[in-house]
């Protein structure tokens, strides 16, 4: 957590729905977590090179990832947004 400047009080306790057609998206993007790049200025995105083999694990189809793709991008965006919020 340090390496994205985020302290354990940064963490949310509370517990957060997801919607049955969100939670494949959701799945994947919790198990590319440890599949950040990062920058000199901190993190820049997933590195999609691993997709296909997290995918597989997980058991989603080349055709489905290609389905879920733009909802882990919302993710991603969302995700980079709050780790830069709280670097600055």
């Amino acid at each position: 957590m340090a390496a994205f400047g985020l302290t354990s009080s940064d963490l949310v306790a509370d517990e957060v729905e997801v919607w049955a057609d969100g939670w494949p998206a959701f799945r994947l993007f919790e198990a590319l977590g440890t599949q950040w790049r990062l920058a000199p200025r901190g993190p820049s995105g997933l590195d999609y090179t691993t997709l296909p083999v997290v995918a597989s694990m997980l058991g989603i189809g080349r055709r489905d990832l290609a389905a879920l793709f733009p909802d882990l991008r919302v993710m991603e965006a969302e995700a980079l947004a709050v780790m830069t919020q709280s670097m600055e």
